[in-house]
């Protein structure tokens, strides 16, 4: 009487026939920002440019210079682009600025004492004040800001020029990190671009 197949004894391991190997398994592609910003139309990477820096000729360079293998690359170009700009460039860029956003449970005192410095940097200088973030609080910001202003108000107008530029090269690596960087948190900048410009 021969046994059941379920009572046969199996043989080793070693012995069992094997099949084709399978491929390891390989996680699908995802477009990252910066990949959707290299195929857009030069319009659309245009106006996510002029949110960065308000200014149409660094806008347009970085746009004809895609694409960009990685966010490292565009924030040099960016520089580059940046340390380029002409006087006209740097006063079109900061006409495109606006005063910070104050968090919404900031006192009056701290708005009122705000405007009032920041009217004073803007009859000194002619342009409002811009400052990169520098990773404050949103509680802290004000006072970083006040204190910048206050600080920057004694400055030689072509002094303060060299700096304001410097802090715009700030402003646009920051943006351009929030709206493009893959892994980048996604924050509020200090300064919104005025609405409609």
């Amino acid at each position: 009487m021969s046994a059941h197949p379920s009572q046969l004894p199996l043989p080793p391991s070693h012995d069992l026939p094997r099949g084709p190997k399978l491929p390891a398994h390989r996680s699908p592609y995802l477009p990252t920002p910066l990949d959707a910003f290299n195929l857009a139309p030069a319009e659309e990477a245009r106006a996510l440019l002029l949110r960065c820096l308000r200014n149409a000729r660094w806008a347009h360079r970085l746009a004809e210079h895609r694409p960009y293998p990685d966010l490292a690359a565009l924030l040099a170009a960016a520089d580059e682009a940046a340390y380029d700009l002409r006087v006209v460039d740097l006063a079109d860029a900061l006409a495109g600025e606006s005063l910070p956003e104050l968090p919404e449970d900031t006192y009056s005192a701290a708005h009122t004492a705000l405007s009032a410095a920041h009217a004073a940097y803007e009859a000194r200088f002619g342009h409002v004040f811009v400052i990169a973030p520098g990773g404050a609080s949103p509680q802290e910001s004000l006072d970083r800001v006040l204190e910048g202003i206050r600080s920057r108000l004694a400055n030689d107008p072509e002094d303060e020029r060299v700096i304001a530029a410097e802090e715009l090269r700030g402003l646009a690596r920051h943006r351009l990190t929030t709206h493009l960087g893959a892994t980048a948190t996604r924050t509020t900048c200090h300064y919104a671009p005025r609405p409609g410009v």
